[in-house]
């Protein structure tokens, strides 16, 4: 009988050390593959959870893909980098309201050869320009990503439809950046990328960046609560003090100090939160 009790008693302990491992604090941030491929993710999120005791569990994915997981409820924190598709997210209803949180830039990597001729330019629309005109391989991620839908309004502007040479010199990888990158790598081609991935990229190979400092280039991130009105799932409390730990003090910080190769990646620009 007490043998029955000892059992029973085990049973409960374990039963409820599952029970309270299973209630331990948590949010889902749906977020762009740059910061969790430049490493910024893994740099930052430990001072917060430390302090907070709330697990980040990182979606990392384009942030077209990202914003459509966070419409479907699929997130409590957006994090991405596409201010008109925040903004038009917070505009449906679907987010409570977006906050600028960092920002670095994006880079026209190619072959060291440069067939095209655009190495040591600044101007993005021109080098697309002489690309397409030589009509030498271009590497596009070609998946809706901000990275992606950048490099859209850049060819836009050259007055140039890129897709329609899809197979030709133009090639869509529908991949995150570092596979495109490893593909531009492997077939000596043009790509646009945010400069956080080409410093953490491991494999550049014959490749550098060609251009640079556009004011058109600048890349800025931002982060939105998903609305709890419109998904009741939503962890609400927990989603805004990561929000308000980001945007305060501490997250600046851990921002501005992340750096690879003595190199800083991202650039806090938010309103400081005491």
């Amino acid at each position: 009988m007490i043998g029955t009790w000892v059992r029973a008693g085990v049973i409960a302990l374990g039963l409820g050390a599952g029970a309270a491992q299973a209630e331990a604090p948590f949010i889902v941030v749906q977020s762009t593959t740059s910061t969790q491929n430049s490493g910024l993710l893994d740099y930052i999120l430990p001072g917060f959870e430390a302090e907070t005791g709330i697990e980040v569990r990182v979606v990392a994915v384009g942030t077209g893909q990202a914003i459509r997981n966070a419409r479907n409820g699929d997130g409590d924190v957006l994090l991405v980098h596409a201010k008109a598709a925040e903004e038009e997210f917070v505009a449906e209803g679907w987010g409570i309201e977006r906050f600028d949180v960092m920002y670095n830039d994006f880079v026209l990597i190619g072959p060291k050869s440069d067939p095209a001729g655009v190495g040591g330019g600044q101007d993005i629309v021109a080098a697309l320009t002489a690309v397409a005109g030589a009509e030498v391989p271009f590497a596009s991620r070609g998946d809706d990503s901000g990275t992606h839908k950048a490099e859209m309004r850049f060819w836009q502007a050259a007055g140039i439809d890129a897709g329609a040479a899809s197979g030709e010199w133009y090639r869509e990888t529908g991949s995150g950046m570092g596979a495109t990158l490893n593909i531009a790598a492997g077939m000596g081609a043009y790509a646009l990328t945010d400069r956080a991935t080409w410093i953490a990229f491991g494999n550049k190979g014959n490749l550098e960046v060609l251009v640079e400092g556009d004011p058109r280039l600048f890349n800025q991130y931002g982060v939105i609560l998903v609305n709890p009105e419109r998904h009741p799932g939503v962890r609400a409390e927990a989603g805004q003090r990561f929000i308000d730990w980001l945007l305060g003090q501490d997250g600046q910080t851990a921002i501005a100090s992340y750096r690879l190769d003595g190199q800083q990646l991202f650039f806090p620009n938010a309103q400081i939160r005491p």
